[in-house]
Formats: C-alpha cells, sequence, structure tokens
C-alpha cells in the first residue's frame, strides 16, 4: 500500500487539528508537515517534498496562490489541492492557473477531501461538487451574455442554422444573399466562442434558443451522430 505523504497547510490551529485528527485515521496518508502561514509552508515543502500539498487560499503573508506558484516554480510536478472557504469559482480558477489540480470547499463533507487527495495523488484534476457547479452556472452565464450580443438578424440566422437549413435556404427565406448568410454565421461562431456547427446547435439548445423537439429530423441526426 502507497502511503500518500501530506503538507496541511492552514492558519487557523483548530481547524488544522480537526483535520489532522481525520488525516490520521487514514491508513494510507500521513501528514508529515503542517505550516500555518505560507513562507513556513513553501519552507516545509523543500524540507520534506510531500507527495501532496492540502492549502488554504487566506494565509497571512503571502496567499496561497503566491505559496501554489512558488511551489510549482520549484517543482513542476509539485500535486496540490486546494482546500478553501471561498466557494466562489473564480478562486477555484486563479487557483487552477496557478497549478493547483484540485479545489474543495470546506463546507464539503470529509470523504469529498479524501476523495480529492487521492484523485490529485494520481495527477487527476478534481473539484468538489458545490464548486463544479457554480463554474457551470457561471460558464452558462457568460455564454447568456454573448448571446446577447448577436443581432436580430443574427440570432435568426443562428434559429435558421440550428434548424439544419441550407445556406441558400436562408438566404431565400431572409431576401439576403448567400454571402451574406456565410459572413454572419462567421460572425456568430466568432461572437459565441465555438468552432463548428455542432458545437453551435448544442450551445443554442442549452440556452434554450431552440426547444429540441422543435428540431427538423436532419439537426438531430447531425447531433447524435456527432
Amino acid at each position: 500500500m502507497n502511503i500518500i505523504r501530506i503538507l496541511l497547510v492552514d492558519d487557523h490551529a483548530i481547524v488544522r487539528e480537526g483535520y489532522l485528527s481525520l488525516l490520521a485515521k487514514q491508513p494510507d496518508l500521513q501528514v508529515v508537515a503542517v505550516a500555518a502561514d505560507g513562507a513556513q509552508a513553501y519552507q516545509q515543502f523543500k524540507d520534506c517534498s510531500p507527495d501532496v500539498v492540502v492549502t488554504d487560499l487566506s494565509l497571512p503573508g503571502i496567499s496561497g496562490l503566491e505559496l501554489i506558484s512558488r511551489i510549482k516554480q520549484r517543482d513542476a510536478n509539485a500535486k496540490i489541492l486546494v482546500f478553501s472557504m471561498h466557494q466562489n469559482p473564480s478562486f477555484a480558477v486563479q487557483a487552477s492557473r496557478a497549478g493547483a489540480l484540485g479545489y474543495v470547499t470546506k463546507s464539503s463533507p470529509p470523504e469529498v477531501l479524501l476523495r480529492a487527495i487521492h484523485e490529485v495523488y494520481g495527477g487527476r484534476h478534481t473539484l468538489s461538487a458545490d464548486i463544479a457547479q457554480a463554474l457551470a452556472l457561471e460558464k452558462l452565464g457568460n455564454e447568456r451574455m454573448a448571446l446577447e450580443t448577436l443581432t436580430v438578424r443574427e440570432l435568426e440566422i443562428l434559429r435558421l442554422l440550428v434548424e439544419a437549413r441550407t445556406t441558400e435556404d436562408i438566404a431565400q427565406i431572409l431576401n439576403i444573399s448567400p454571402k451574406t448568410v456565410g459572413n454572419c454565421h462567421y460572425l456568430i461562431k466568432r461572437k459565441l466562442g465555438v468552432a463548428g456547427d455542432i458545437e453551435l446547435t448544442r450551445l443554442a439548445i442549452r440556452l434554450n434558443v431552440i426547444n429540441l423537439l422543435d428540431l427538423s429530423a436532419p439537426a438531430i441526426e447531425s447531433i447524435k451522430t456527432y
């Protein structure tokens, strides 16, 4: 059985003791060092070379994000899991950019933290369910904002594209040239940040631009065969 050696970083003594107790009960986990601030944590990382660093973001002195960056600069293969009270998905994004493999909120059940430690040790990305949901909602919100940048004509062309209408059909329906349809098609994909028509169709369905039940047979088949 592999023993996962852990550096635990948290500035609250009571919190540290609570999670030390939890981790000590796991036969395959061993806390080899603890730290109460970023500078101490970085020194402990250099001294102990733990398998996984479990760190909070709110630390005295250098922040958890800065700690992650410094550790990754020293060891690009370092495996870091953020364990934080912050439920804002932006923190998870920043932690990932800094080099963390996982992000778990402190409101998560203990088994979520334990599973995340194993996932990160295995080199896999992991998020607690609340953060994953928040990120999904934020992405959906950004997509809705992008949809609002479309003009009325572009939105109508999008609806017809999702119905699997050809460029010639759309041009005839809207009484515009095929070239204009083609240009709008390109602009729509650029504004919505999609590369192809299948992705465009799925995005339109996700944003309720058109209900799946309203799609024509060719459009539905194109989704199924993707």
